[in-house]
């Protein structure tokens, strides 16, 4: 994959209830027209809400959505045995680490001071 955008869950339901400032959201507009990338962890949190949001569901359906590999899984353990990190923070970063892939999220305190990851906060653009 390599030098692109993972789009975190925060971002997606920000996005899709319109409350980003005019500036993040045609940021977030741009990542989106250009295959929007998430990783399965958003998939799951996304879907799983009882009754998610059909912009976000329709944010879902069209984006490239990473899955777990052995590359993944390797690098999120390594993360884990150096930040106290919640696992589906930890795949998040992992899989940005592996497919060289910068993390939009809001949720920037969580991801701090992990090797190879860089973090962009919409809400900051």
């Amino acid at each position: 994959m390599g030098s692109g955008y993972l789009i975190d869950t925060n971002v997606i339901i920000d996005f899709s209830e319109n409350k980003f400032p005019v500036t993040a959201r045609s940021f977030i507009a741009s990542i989106i027209d250009d295959d929007p990338i998430l990783s399965v962890i958003s998939q799951i949190e996304i879907l799983g809400f009882s009754s998610p949001n059909s912009v976000a569901v329709e944010l879902v359906d069209c984006a490239i959505v990473i899955g777990l590999s052995d590359d993944i899984i390797n690098k999120t353990i390594a993360i884990r045995k150096v930040k106290r990190i919640k696992l589906p923070d930890a795949i998040i970063a992992a899989t940005c680490v592996v497919h060289s892939l910068s993390l939009v999220t809001r949720n920037v305190y969580d991801f701090q001071n992990i090797r190879a990851l860089k973090v962009i906060n919409p809400w900051d653009k």
